[in-house]
């Protein structure tokens, strides 16, 4: 992982796959204290029938290409998120993806914060 004194630079948008991939590609970006940065890769990959995600770690998401639906347990219905749109997902929230745009594959900017307390 990548870390500030690092000077590294690059693009969201490079190195993407020209077509569906078997899992989605998750790729560290930078990782500092309590903080990681990821760019995620989904091409039609969703959440398995019954799954929920439930993290320790607070996770801040910008859908930067594609298109997907996340859907939060404690919501009725998914929210469809369309590029530039960001959302915050407080620790235990529990949610899960229900689509993701396979072409162009959905590019994600995900900052996982974890908490200082013990």
């Amino acid at each position: 992982m990548m870390t500030p004194r690092d000077a590294v630079s690059g693009n969201l948008l490079s190195d993407l796959p020209s077509s569906p991939e078997a899992a989605e590609v998750f790729h560290a970006l930078l990782s500092f204290g309590n903080v990681r940065i990821e760019r995620i890769v989904s091409t039609g990959q969703v959440s398995p029938e019954g799954f929920w995600y439930d993290q320790t770690q607070a996770e801040w998401i910008l859908l930067v290409q594609g298109s997907a639906t996340l859907r939060f347990e404690d919501e009725l219905y998914g929210r469809n998120l369309a590029v530039g749109d960001f959302l915050y997902i407080a620790p235990h929230r529990r949610h899960r993806v229900q689509f993701t745009q396979a072409s162009p594959p959905t590019v994600w900017l995900a900052i996982h914060i974890e908490s200082n307390e013990k």
